[in-house]
């Protein structure tokens, strides 16, 4: 537990209202959050979120299972209702309200009937939002959280403004708690984006690069080799998602066949081409799976998300040393920025 760091200028609302120490979300990754990293966020005083888009209701109960049993602290469920097949969003909710589930995280178009449905079960919803339209609709709808998603973000991305531009946008407008998201990955944009007036950051590929998340090896090397400018938004991996669906991805041999035609691909007419496995499930070339620790194949050819905060990445690291960092950094930048502000030689 980050102790030292409970009370200041980083203890923020936010935190006494998910029940955490310090103001940082891991972004609830599908495939890549799992209860070991979600633990290990959420051991060190941070908000853990559990990445379960359209998984089998059954493995959600295995990994929020796992997670209770490694952590008492409080957590939630990240599900995607506008990608997920009807009958199976009902299935998943269903589980989590019989689990016990007290938080959940959703992402995408605002479907207000499941935020309803689950605010009527007594539970907190954080939604992650690309634009001022959504975040209103978000925040009538019922949401506690609003995430505002910037285009910097790796991942599926919604909206096409910057982080700090949508952040202000989104500031000015909740009347809720904002957290920002896209592109942050260090101690200077949680400064940043506190002395807007967020409350918190949410990051992604900061943890998708440490050693308890359930990402491929190669993937996190890829982080940890890739800069700002190596990360490409492209559709071209849309297969299992909604037509049109952007995704940040570190630019690879699939990317670079498309040139600079990189927007506007019809998932109707790509190819269903089996390239890996994941166990013995076949994963498709142009699909959204990333590769995991149980995935094998042709790697280099899958969707390789990551954030522009990519090139902040050096290493592979225990969540709880990221946190750290990321703590540390930002206490070191708002001294600063106080020493700057502080009147000298006595004036007023």
């Amino acid at each position: 537990m980050i102790d030292h760091l409970h009370e200041g200028p980083l203890h923020t609302p936010l935190c006494d209202l998910l029940g955490c120490n310090v103001p940082i979300l891991v972004a609830g990754m599908g495939g890549v959050s799992r209860w070991e990293l979600a633990a290990a966020v959420a051991n060190t005083g941070a908000y853990a979120t559990l990445g379960m888009v359209r998984e089998d209701p059954d493995l959600i109960a295995r990994e929020v299972t796992a997670l209770r049993s490694a952590t008492d602290r409080p957590f939630a469920v990240n599900l995607i209702p506008a990608a997920t097949e009807a009958g199976l969003l009902d299935r998943q909710i269903g589980r989590c309200l019989d689990l016990g589930v007290q938080d959940f995280s959703f992402f995408w178009d605002v479907m207000p009937e499941v935020v309803r449905r689950v605010k009527s079960a007594g539970c907190k919803v954080l939604h992650q939002v690309g634009s001022l339209e959504a975040a209103r609709a978000a925040e009538a709808a019922g949401a506690d959280v609003l995430i505002a998603q910037g285009v910097e973000a790796g991942g599926h991305v919604h909206g096409r403004l910057g982080t700090f531009v949508l952040l202000e946008q989104i500031l000015r407008a909740a009347q809720v708690p904002v957290v920002a998201s896209g592109g942050i990955a260090s101690g200077a944009g949680l400064a940043a984006a506190l002395t807007m007036g967020a409350q918190g950051i949410q990051c992604g590929t900061a943890f998708l690069a440490t050693a308890e998340s359930f990402a491929h090896d190669y993937h996190k090397q890829r982080v940890v080799a890739a800069r700002a400018g190596d990360t490409v938004l492209t559709d071209i991996f849309v297969l299992n998602w909604p037509a049109h669906a952007a995704v940040r991805v570190i630019a690879n041999s699939v990317t670079e066949e498309l040139g600079p035609n990189l927007l506007g691909h019809d998932p109707e007419r790509l190819p269903r081409e089996v390239i890996a496995h994941e166990d013995d499930q076949p994963r498709l070339r142009f699909s959204t799976d990333s590769p995991l620790r149980n995935t094998t194949g042709d790697l280099e050819a899958m969707a390789l998300f990551a954030g522009q905060s990519a090139g902040a990445i050096d290493d592979v690291i225990p969540a709880a040393d990221r946190i750290r960092q990321i703590m540390e950094d930002a206490a070191s930048h708002i001294d600063r920025l106080t020493d700057h502000l502080t009147p000298q030689g006595g004036q007023s």
